[in-house]
């Protein structure tokens, strides 16, 4: 089983505003320096939407699908990667100051044995992708936090 990976920010935003800027998948490229783009199959985003995503790692491009789990507006977004089976959540709490973003990659029943094998032999072993996939989640909350405060001041 994978280790839990977890990054956390503070905003200077409400939960609302900060909830419009984390569910719109479509603009996940803008924040994710892996998760390169999001299209989103069918109408809008809730529970059960299905996407394809363009992921990239130096040289290396390669495409997932994914299913929304759990959209619950101001609240909590999830999301399975189908190909690796890994979860991916951004959990909004309210502060005294604004939002509070909690980031989370969880794979509870392990990934598949071609994601394995992939970081292994291509993507640095588990310990450096685990790495590289926190200081990835620090800087798509650093940009969602930048975007939602830019939101806040208008």
């Amino acid at each position: 089983m994978s280790k839990t990976l977890e990054a956390t920010i503070d905003v200077a935003a409400d939960p609302t505003r900060v909830w419009s800027v984390v569910s719109d998948l479509q603009r996940m490229g803008e924040w994710s320096p892996q998760c390169r783009k999001m299209i989103i199959r069918g109408g809008s985003v809730g529970a059960g939407t299905s996407t394809i995503n363009i992921n990239r790692k130096g040289i290396l491009v390669w495409p997932t699908t994914s299913k929304v789990l759990t959209f619950e507006p101001g609240r909590e977004l999830r999301f399975r990667v189908n190909e690796n089976r890994s979860i991916w959540s951004f959990v909004l709490e309210p502060t005294e100051t604004g939002t509070r973003i909690v980031q989370r990659r969880e794979a509870p029943t392990g990934t598949s044995k071609v994601s394995q094998t992939l970081i292994k032999y291509f993507l640095g072993g588990q310990e450096n992708f685990d790495d590289d996939m926190v200081v990835g989640m620090n800087s798509t909350l650093a940009r969602i936090k930048n975007e939602a405060e830019a939101r806040a001041s208008v």
